[in-house]
């Protein structure tokens, strides 16, 4: 049975594997703070371009956070993970120039299906949303290609 640390050091390595083929988010201004096994933290600036008619940020950019904060916790884990079921609950708004933290964390995993939960949250500790991932693993590791299994 592999160690504690040998699990977080490959979860670590399997979160930065797909993180390394995520332009979307990287190209968002995406950076990750934390990854290990089930959880990862990922932070955010609103930029002017992510700014809907209201003045503040457009939820897609909020929803995006949670999103790829739960991709890398779920992925953790080596197989390929899909979202099967999200959902977002949106508290307070983000204005420009807020940096946002995303924090997933897997509060079930077994088999082929995961729950993950994301905070959103302001440098205030003000939480913006909420959001709850249900994975399921769709096949073995990721090839090197990038490809994914089917």
């Amino acid at each position: 049975m592999a160690s504690p640390d040998n699990l977080d050091a490959q979860a670590v390595a399997n979160a930065r594997a797909m993180w390394a083929r995520d332009e979307a988010s990287q190209k968002m201004g995406m950076e990750i703070s934390a990854l290990g096994l089930g959880h990862a933290v990922i932070s955010m600036t609103v930029r002017t371009d992510m700014i809907n008619g209201h003045g503040t940020c457009h939820g897609s950019y909020i929803f995006a956070l949670a999103d790829t904060a739960f991709a890398l916790a779920c992925n953790s884990h080596g197989p390929v993970a899909v979202a099967s079921d999200c959902q977002i609950s949106f508290l307070r708004p983000a204005m420009p120039d807020d940096k946002l933290t995303a924090t997933a964390r897997q509060t079930y995993h077994r088999g082929r299906t995961g729950i993950y939960d994301v905070a959103v949250t302001r440098v205030d500790g003000q939480t913006v949303a909420v959001f709850r991932g249900k994975s399921r693993t769709i096949g073995d590791v990721a090839s090197k290609n990038g490809e994914i299994p089917s």
